[in-house]
């Protein structure tokens, strides 16, 4: 039997990594011998996250343009011409059926090198509003998987596949982990539990919302799981208490999501496709500090449609106490919300993309 051999390439924050891992796993799933080699940029968070889930990573001198410091771009041709040549030796080393893209300056260059060498490529892109990068690898590409639909205003209509982002396969069952979500957090189950997530290094903003509204929370009864981050942990730790969870970082993602009643959370697009499975009433407080303001985007699409609410950051300090009032103190409120979350959740998103780019592969599609 022939072993197919896969690169996947993309990085540079979580958004663009996890989908990347969640589909290298469904193909090894599906094709254990398949062999599967990951391509980064030096530095970034890939070249750490990819090796503990077990896969070789290349690591390649490139990263984004500086759109706000403009002298710290001087060397990106110089950048850009070695990654070039660096991503055709591996190529040249592999000989990959298929090349796989989800995204991030880190995959710019292999995806287009071997696209340019008449290997087949495929996009994953996670936002409603695509990147720069895979804007310009879609031309080559074969298919692209998208999770928003209405892309065929930035894409070939005829490559789009509407799949879904890729998730963790235990957020599909977390609706029996509810008794173990609670006493994994030394949680009330007699009180309402408010998730608060900021991403991996945290959000100053969010903790800042979160530090200020102490006293609301008790008087609407509420516990917290609170994930300040990181960077921020020193700074909010002494605000953890019998009804306050505070965390750097939270492992057991699929603990917290079946223990919390309500979420507030940034809008990235992973993010965003795990928290429609979930489907809890949600409050989005998109980052203003991301590449195309893309979490702003992605949370558009969901306030659109009664899904979520949008709560800017600038305006945060001043809505924050009526907004979760409404949705604390509505059942009905938490119904329609969790029911619109549901009707866009995709949970079949990392198989449906594997069929896609194993369709690619003729002798694998037979």
């Amino acid at each position: 039997m022939k072993q197919f051999n896969y690169i996947i390439s993309g990085g540079g924050t979580g958004g663009h990594i996890y989908p990347a891992l969640a589909i290298a796993n469904q193909i090894k799933a599906e094709d254990p011998t398949a062999s599967i080699i990951f391509v980064g940029a030096l530095g970034k968070m890939e070249m750490e996250k990819v090796p503990q889930a077990g896969y070789k990573i290349h690591g390649i001198w490139i990263a984004g343009i500086q759109r706000a410091k403009l002298w710290k771009n001087f060397f990106f041709p110089l950048k850009l011409m070695i990654s070039l040549i660096h991503s055709f030796f591996i190529w040249l080393r592999y000989r990959p059926d298929v090349l796989i893209g989800t995204g991030g300056f880190a995959s710019g260059p292999m995806l287009y090198v071997g696209g340019a060498m008449g290997s087949k490529t495929y996009l994953q892109e996670q936002n409603s509003y695509p990147g720069i990068t895979n804007k310009l690898l879609a031309k080559r590409a074969a298919g692209i998987a998208v999770a928003y639909p209405g892309m065929e205003r930035y894409f070939p209509k005829g490559k789009i596949h509407y799949t879904g982002n890729p998730v963790r396969d235990s957020l599909l069952k977390i609706s029996s982990l509810r008794e173990q979500g609670l006493a994994h957090f030394n949680l009330d189950p007699t009180k309402k539990t408010l998730a608060v997530l900021g991403g991996s290094l945290g959000a100053r903003a969010i903790n800042d919302l979160i530090a200020d509204h102490i006293e609301l929370f008790d008087q609407l009864n509420l516990q917290l799981i609170w994930q300040c981050g990181k960077m921020y942990y020193e700074d909010y730790a002494s605000f953890s208490s019998r009804s306050i969870n505070v965390h750097s970082f939270i492992q057991k993602m699929d603990c917290l999501y079946a223990a919390a009643d309500f979420i507030i959370s940034r809008a990235g697009a992973s993010t965003i496709s795990e928290l429609s499975i979930v489907a809890k009433p949600l409050i989005l407080i998109p980052s203003p500090n991301v590449a195309e303001n893309h979490q702003y985007k992605n949370a558009a699409v969901l306030a659109e449609k009664g899904a979520a609410i949008l709560m800017p950051e600038s305006s945060a300090k001043k809505t924050f106490e009526a907004t979760l009032k409404t949705i604390v103190l509505s059942e009905k409120k938490q119904l329609a919300m969790a029911e619109s979350l549901a009707q866009m959740a995709l949970p079949k998103a990392t198989e449906t993309i594997v069929q896609h780019i194993k369709k690619l592969i003729p002798s694998h599609a037979k």
